[in-house]
């Protein structure tokens, strides 16, 4: 009996799930990490995120846990961790590809060196993107709609580095970002 075919083989271009490409300039990380974990539970390749348990030498047909699932041979394992890297830095741009690319690493690895990279950077991110904010003005956009449209993606991002505005913050960021017509009160 043939054994079937793992879901993640099935994935010929991981561009079709995940649109975003992660690079240094763009702080998409959280975004980008929590598409590629949802992809990965979906392929039920998660497991190779995490650092590698090497299964027990039985396995299990307890009842309560459910079916035994057949252990990976190491050419299997070693065959998931290629795909798993290789939709990783097909979601990369080449700079981070270049930056976290190491001979016969993991996906595992390459996963903890892109977190670490973008989340030891909070503090620098999260000055960079509240400049950014304070100095967005609608006069710098066609209209309205795309002016609030970038304040709240500024706040989403600083949300991400753990540096979230209140709501009463944002009102006050877009009413300080207007122009003169919309001034109806003097100061």
């Amino acid at each position: 009996m043939a054994s079937p075919i793992h879901p993640a083989i099935t994935v010929t271009n991981i561009r079709n799930f995940i649109t975003l490409t992660l690079d240094n300039e763009s702080p998409q990380y959280v975004t980008w990490s929590e598409l590629f974990k949802i992809h990965c539970t979906a392929h039920q390749v998660s497991d190779h995120l995490l650092p590698r348990i090497k299964p027990a030498a039985s396995a299990s047909t307890d009842k309560d846990k459910g079916p035994a699932v057949p252990p990976q041979t190491e050419e299997e394992w070693r065959r998931i961790v290629a795909i798993v890297l290789q939709w990783i830095y097909g979601t990369i741009s080449i700079d981070l590809t270049q930056t976290v690319m190491k001979k016969n690493t993991t996906a595992h690895e390459v996963w903890i060196a892109l977190e670490n990279l973008f989340q030891d950077n909070k503090s620098a991110r999260a000055l960079h993107l509240q400049s950014k904010l304070n100095n967005t003005r609608l006069e710098s956009f066609k209209d309205m709609a795309s002016y609030c449209q970038e304040v709240k993606i500024l706040a989403d991002q600083l949300a991400n580095v753990d540096v979230p505005l209140s709501p009463t913050q944002l009102a006050l960021q877009v009413l300080g970002g207007l122009t003169e017509q919309y001034r109806t009160v003097p100061p």
